[in-house]
């Protein structure tokens, strides 16, 4: 059964960091590109990081340039996001995504969309003093 399986989140104060966690299960992660997608509380979903599975190049939302980073270990099929510098405004669940890497998809262009092949569960972020 593929799945993906995510873990990190939790509460946590301003200025602190974090680290989300996302596993494939059932299918190789680096045949994969993947995304991160935040939903705040009273807003729609956005894709704020996502990942190239070839050239492994990325891109960020602009609210989250500079503070989030992402990364992949193929080794361990997974894909992470550091968090630094925690913002009340980071407050949501994020969600990763995956599909599989078309040869013309962008890293931008995955973050842009919100269909994707598999999603996981999510997992929810406070930040909150």
């Amino acid at each position: 059964q593929l799945q993906i399986v995510q873990s990190g989140g939790g509460l946590v104060q301003p200025g602190e960091s974090l680290r989300l966690s996302c596993s494939a299960s059932g299918f190789t992660a680096d045949h994969y590109i993947i995304g991160w997608f935040r939903q705040a509380p009273g807003k729609e979903r956005e894709g704020v990081s996502c990942i190239r599975s070839t050239d492994r190049s990325e891109w960020y939302a602009d609210s989250v340039k500079g503070r989030f980073t992402i990364s992949r270990d193929d080794a361990k099929n997974s894909v992470f996001l550091e968090i630094d510098s925690l913002k009340p405004e980071d407050t949501g669940v994020y969600y990763c995504a995956a599909d599989r890497q078309r040869p013309w998809a962008t890293a931008e262009n995955m973050c842009e969309s919100g269909v994707h092949d598999y999603w996981g569960p999510g997992t929810r972020v406070t930040v909150s003093s």
